[in-house]
């Protein structure tokens, strides 16, 4: 009984203490300040800033767009697709990574691309950077090379679809004067069309490794073992020998030549 009273005594007199007791909260010295970021144009006291803020602005515009600029207007949905369908027919499925393949797309795309870069670079960033052209002037002259890129590559029958559709006036258009809104749908459903027409092609040497596979064990008798784990590894042999990396990656890169 009295070892509870102690106790007793002990809580009462913590509670007490820890709500008696004044506790003093300091702030932040207030001598440390956090930078500003300020993109805004109307600040800008002279040509010279207003320039260089509108300069920005474009510049993280661009970098906000660049993965669908990637995707939608370069090589780059081609080689993934064909990527894509090869490591489906090897049977393989964590090697190589996704990341792997996603990379080499990339640097593959950046290597197909670079005289498109060269010329925007040369033509439009280059002269819009040094005030020699206005932003329009560097809009039209950036987007022809992107323009006549994708045309190379676009089959006339997709390219006619979208001009029906659009129900624009087709007396004065060409290849010059073509919108983008038109060239880019039409250069991506040519691009799938010709990445499933290789992804045909690179399934039919690992089907006949299946199929010659599958026979020999149903043959033997041996209904229980997959066909899959036994072609795996002539699939992965077969590839290794003609060098298959080698012929995949230069048959992507002379597609576009």
């Amino acid at each position: 009984m009295r070892k509870n009273k102690t106790v007793l005594i002990i809580l009462v007199s913590l509670f007490t203490i820890l709500f008696l007791t004044k506790i003093n909260a300091y702030a932040e010295p207030s001598t440390i300040s956090v930078p500003k970021i300020n993109i805004s144009v109307d600040k800008a006291s002279t040509p010279k800033e207003y320039v260089d803020n509108i300069k920005l602005l474009i510049m993280l515009t661009v970098i906000s767009l660049l993965p669908s600029f990637i995707v939608m207007m370069t090589s780059f949905t081609r080689i993934i697709v064909v990527f894509g369908f090869m490591k489906n027919a090897l049977g393989t499925q964590q090697a190589p990574p996704s990341q792997v393949l996603v990379g080499l797309a990339l640097v593959l795309t950046i290597f197909i691309m670079a005289p498109t870069y060269s010329k925007i670079n040369n033509d439009a960033v280059k002269p819009f950077l040094e005030n020699k052209i206005n932003q329009q002037q560097a809009i039209e002259k950036s987007s022809k090379p992107l323009r006549d890129f994708m045309l190379k590559q676009t089959r006339k029958k997709d390219l006619e679809l979208f001009v029906e559709i659009s129900k624009i006036d087709k007396t004065n258009l060409n290849e010059q004067n073509a919108p983008l809104y038109i060239v880019v749908p039409a250069f991506i459903i040519s691009e799938l069309k010709t990445a499933f027409k290789i992804g045909f092609l690179l399934f039919i040497p690992f089907l006949i490794i299946d199929i010659v596979v599958a026979s020999v064990l149903m043959s033997m008798g041996m209904f229980m073992l997959p066909p899959v784990m036994i072609s795996l590894p002539f699939k992965i042999l077969l590839f290794v020998m003609v060098d298959g990396w080698y012929l995949l990656v230069k048959s992507l890169i002379m597609s576009y030549s």
